[in-house]
This record gives C-alpha cells, structure tokens and sequence, in this order.
C-alpha cells in the first residue's frame, strides 16, 4: 500500500517535471517556429500574407485637407502687415485605393519594382463643405515669380503681365482648385512655352509616384520593404551629403520583430527626403499590441539643434544662417518654385516664423505625425502623417503686387492629415492568423510549464511528507 501510494507520487512528480521541461522546451522552439514562419509570411512574394496587403492596402485611407482662409489679404498687400488666417475644413479625399503598378520581380537581387498610382476621390459626407467652397489665398504663380525669375528686366515684363491679367498677391479659388490645378490668368499670357496649370498637388490624378525598387526579404528579412532605388536612383539629387539619400521603406512595413530601441527610417516623396520615427508609446489596436513611433522634433531642427541636420539647410538667408528650425525648404524639389514644408501649424517651429502669422494653434494631439507598428511583423496597422505647405513670399520692388512688403514671409496654404487604420474584419484575421496563434503558443508553453512545476513540488512535498511519516 505504501509502495503503491509512493510510488504513484514519484510518478506525478516525474510527469510534472516533464510538462515542466516540455513547457521550456517548447518556448525557445516555439520562438523558432514563430520566426520561421513570420520571415516567411512578411517576405515580398506571392503568396505570403504581407504581399497580399502591400500589393493593395486592405485599409481605407484619406487625405484631410484644411486651408489656410486669409481674412486680410489688402492690409498684407499694401501694409506689410501680419498675415490673419483662419483654417477651413476638413474636404476629405480618398487615397491609395489603387492597387501598385508595373511589378516586376527580380530574383537575382531579391527585389521587386513597382509604381503607386496617385488618385484622390472627394468623400461630401467626411468634408465640412463641398469642392466649391471659395477661399482667399496666396496667389501660388505671383509668388513665385520673383523666385523663378530674378532678373529685374524680366520682372518688369511680368509685372505687365500680372497687371494685365488683374492678379495680385491674393486671390480667391475653390478648394479643388488650389488643390488640384487651375489655368493661371497670368501664365496664360506669357508669349514663352510655360505650364499655365497651378495647384499644390497638380499635378496628382493619372500620375503615379516611383519607381521604387525594394528589397523583398527573401534573402535578408532584415531588409524587406528597405528601399534600393528610387526612380533609378539611390540618391534624390536634392540635398547634400548623406541628407540626400534614400533610407528605409515606404513607411507602409517594417523589418519584423521591431524593438523599442529602433529608429524607423522611412522616405516620403512628399516632403522629397527620408525621415525617421522614434519609439514613442505602446497600445492597443483593437485587440492587437502595437508600438506608437512619433516623428521628433529633431527631424526638423536647426544645425545648431541637431547637427545631422546641416545639409537640410539649402538657404542660409531665409533661415536666418540656418537658425531656424521646424521648416524645411523644398524648393529645388519643387522645380525652384518657394515651397517650405512643416508640422501643422508650424509646431516645433522657430517662434519667429509664427509672428508673421496671426491664427497659428500648434498641438502636438493633433499636429504630430505616427506610425502604430505591430512589433512581430513590422507592418504599419495605423498611421497619421500630417504636412503643412507654405511658400516663401519675398518683396519685389519691380513686381507691383509684392512691391510694398517690407519683410519675406512663409504663407501657410493648407495642411493635411493623411491617415489610415486598419479594418475591423482585417483586425480580426490578423489577430486569428498572427497574434492570436502566438499568444496560445505562448499561453501553452506558460501552462505547461506553471502546471509542470506545480505537479513536481506538490507531488514531491507528499513524497517527502509520506517517507517521513513512515519512518516514525
């Protein structure tokens, strides 16, 4: 009886200290199973569950549009006065919904090329207003002028342009418009060949953004979704240095099993540079763990803030000899045309460039840019970049429009917020296809190992505790 009694106790033991080994085996195979198949699923081939999304995004997403309405356009003409704006909006666009173009594999060097479509499709019902709605803004050819052409002798003969065609330094067009394109009265005048189309994102619609060339991963998950070239090229011809090359990925996906420690280095063609984001929060994403990476304010500081930045700085007179920071002037991407990029609002600018610009209410909820990134695969479940584009406005002494400033000004036309989040039905197959399998992986491995330990003390306290108890 006592044999029996021990003996059924050795053996609860034993059985315990195998589900306890077979708990810790299982975590380090565990994890080699879960990386093998996560290195397989993310690579940019057919078939796996990454390329499915990157070929289409399965996330709607939009363009929110505010713009910049000026309310005292003749007091800024004639006086030199603070420019007073008051923001409209939003018109909301849908964006991306056009799956890539042109994809062409290469296995030899593990790549595939491709081109995004641009196209945008007003939504009434997330847009305060209709495309129509009329504002007061810079007038966008007007102001450039004096930057395309600083020869006195051929502003002269533009300034007889201008005032022919009735343009001043402002002007009133509907929200497509400006956006979009509209025919300039003062272009269409100019005896020389020159686009008489203007708009701050004409031209968009029918146009496509690329080529780029990434690496697909087969070879290096390290290096899936990292950008190799970039319309031919690893360098975009813009900026000096290193400033000038092309990093990171679309900002789409990410090399999997990303650490908090990681910088995520993206390109934008947006704002004609690459950038990066740093670990800023973690969250939860409709039942899916994701870490927030925010855009810091040191991507867009000054030399004297952040040296790294030097070769951002292409005008050492408008930035004060590289002092001001929270701008970034992308005019040579622009084909010369004055245009400065920044955060909504100007957050995170120099204060100075705010006191021209009466109505400026920068916050960091609502002006800053992220990315919410699922750790274990890389890919970007949630996104918000959001961009203001301003133009640079000098005076012109032989340009009557621009002749009575006394001062350069950065303008805000619009800012936007393009954002995206991931659908409740994509939610759910993520979380049954990927997070779902490794939390039971790993709520097995904890069970069997918890149960594992249990059953071998408690099974060997009743061990000791009977051979004790005999012995008296």
């Amino acid at each position: 009886m006592g044999c029996d009694r021990n003996c059924g106790l050795i053996a609860g033991a034993v059985i315990g200290a195998v589900l306890a080994v077979f708990g810790g085996i299982l975590m380090p195979v565990g994890d080699m199973l879960i990386e093998k198949t996560i290195k397989k699923e993310v690579a940019l081939e057919e078939g796996t569950t990454a390329y499915k999304n990157w070929v289409k995004t399965g996330t709607d997403v939009y363009r929110q549009f505010w713009i910049f309405d000026v309310q005292n356009p003749d007091d800024v003409a004639m006086n030199s006065s603070n420019v007073r704006v008051k923001q409209r909006g939003p018109y909301t666009y849908r964006v991306r919904y056009l799956p890539k173009d042109n994809i062409t594999h290469d296995p030899m060097s593990n790549t595939v090329s491709f081109v995004q479509p641009n196209a945008a499709i007003f939504e009434p019902s997330l847009s305060v207003g209709t495309e129509d709605d009329n504002f007061t803004v810079l007038n966008l050819a007007v102001a450039a002028a004096p930057h395309l052409y600083p020869n006195a002798f051929i502003q002269v003969l533009l300034n007889s342009l201008i005032k022919k065609s009735k343009s001043s330094m402002f002007q009133t067009r509907s929200v497509k418009e400006l956006l979009w394109g509209y025919k300039d009265p003062f272009l269409s005048l100019v005896p020389y060949p020159v686009s008489t189309t203007v708009g701050v994102f004409y031209p968009y619609n029918n146009t496509a953004d690329g080529v780029y060339k990434v690496y697909n991963g087969k070879d290096d998950i390290s290096k899936v979704g990292i950008i190799d070239t970039y319309k031919g090229k690893k360098t975009l011809n813009y900026w000096s240095d290193y400033c000038d090359m092309v990093n990171g990925t679309d900002a789409a996906t990410f090399p999997p099993f990303v650490e908090k420690t990681r910088v995520l280095k993206f390109f934008s063609s947006d704002i004609c540079r690459s950038i990066y984001a740093v670990y800023g929060d973690e969250l939860n994403l409709k039942g899916i763990s994701v870490y927030r990476f925010v855009l810091p304010p040191k991507a867009f500081a000054s030399p004297e803030q952040n040296p790294d930045n030097y070769c951002f700085c292409t005008d050492r007179e408008i930035s004060n000899n590289c002092t001001f920071f929270g701008v970034l002037d992308i005019s040579k991407c622009k084909e010369g045309k004055p245009v400065i990029i920044s955060l909504p609002h100007f957050l995170h600018a120099t204060p100075e460039i705010r006191e021209s610009v009466e109505g400026m209410a920068p916050n960091e909820e609502e002006h800053s840019t992220y990315l919410d990134v699922e750790p274990i695969t890389g890919f970007t479940l949630q996104f918000a970049k959001r961009l203001q584009v301003n133009i640079l406005v000098k005076p012109a002494k032989k340009i009557d429009a621009l002749k009575h400033l006394k001062r350069n000004y950065i303008v805000p036309i619009l800012w936007l917020n393009e954002t995206g989040t991931i659908g409740d039905e994509k939610a759910e197959m993520f979380k049954s296809q990927v997070t779902g399998k490794i939390k039971l992986l790993g709520t097995v491995e904890i069970a069997l190992l918890s149960v594992g330990v249990v059953m071998f003390v408690a099974f060997m306290i009743s061990y000791c505790a009977c051979r004790s108890k005999a012995a008296k």
